[in-house]
């Protein structure tokens, strides 16, 4: 029985194989091709984990530049706040919202 290649890695991660695990860290294109997401879906996921972790300020700046430049409207980077809300909670997004704001080129705050 051959494993698919999306379950070998979900296993490999689950074991903290770090073979597996520091190439996707450290080589952005290799990341982004074993997420098999689109450029644009790939940096909103970016901008998402962002606004989970209550990320600081700066740390917004280069993932919402690279969002507007696979293609994410403003609308969209703000509908990933948006989207966010039921899972994170009010608090996690009122935090995040004049971060975002600020990479965006909007005073919020």
């Amino acid at each position: 029985m051959q494993v698919a290649a999306h379950q070998d890695l979900l296993i490999r991660l689950a074991i903290r194989d770090r073979a597996a695990i520091d190439p996707l860290v450290v080589d952005q294109d290799r990341n982004a091709a074993a997420s098999h997401l689109d450029a644009k879906t790939h940096a909103l996921a970016r901008v998402a984990a962002l606004i989970a972790i209550d990320a600081a300020t700066p740390s917004y700046l280069d993932p919402v530049d690279d969002a507007r430049v696979a293609g994410a409207t403003d609308d969209e980077i703000v509908g990933t706040l948006v989207a966010l809300l039921p899972i994170v909670g009010a608090p996690r997004i009122v935090s995040a919202a004049p971060k975002l704001g600020l990479a965006l080129g909007l005073d919020v705050g």
